[in-house]
């Protein structure tokens, strides 16, 4: 939930604007225990190892040399609820390369996540099968999900409802509201 995503780029995701008043409903009745996860490109495409540096030669104009760097930061509904909500930037798709966010998650006694945001056939795909990785009880909203292609997406729905169903709860941001109670 980037302006890199949602502005005219060429990472552009026309679904954000769809999304964006559920994932700010989610966050703001949940701004404490909110973590938003930030793509962050590298400088140059050199700075990151092997296939990396192909996607970043391909995508060059997404690399720190040529992108504006307010770009990286979050959509203006949910700057607003930072703090007391928290940003994890991440260099990859997942979230969880490196250990540190699990790490935090293990710390705060974290055993259940709601996931939203994009895209849902790569960063939200790929932070979906780690948490279930990581033994998490996952939960995925998926009327807080969006994609850059119909087809992907909705494929990528179809996999985690159906292949991951003991693990992974897909449900509609409404369905998960009527039943959660907020943090103490």
């Amino acid at each position: 939930m980037q302006r890199v995503f949602a502005e005219d780029t060429p990472w552009h995701v026309e679904w954000m604007d769809r999304v964006s008043p559920q994932v700010s409903e989610i966050a703001g009745r949940f701004a404490n225990s909110t973590i938003f996860t930030r793509f962050v490109p590298p400088i140059h495409a050199s700075d990151l190892p092997g296939k990396w540096q192909d996607y970043y030669t391909k995508w060059r104009m997404m690399t720190g040399e040529h992108l504006s760097p307010e770009l990286i930061d979050l959509i203006a509904p949910l700057k607003q609820f930072v703090p007391p909500a928290r940003i994890f930037d991440k260099f990859t798709y997942s979230p969880w390369h490196g250990g540190h966010l699990h790490q935090r998650l293990t710390e705060e006694h974290v055993t259940q996540l709601v996931i939203s945001g994009g895209e849902t056939d790569v960063c939200v795909l790929a932070t979906v099968l780690g948490a279930i990785d990581h033994g998490y009880d996952v939960i995925l909203l998926e009327d807080a999900v969006c994609g850059g292609a119909d087809e992907t997406h909705e494929a990528s729905l179809t996999l985690l409802r159906n292949r991951f169903s003991v693990q992974l709860s897909v449900v509609t941001t409404g369905e998960f509201l009527s039943q959660a109670t907020a943090p103490a």
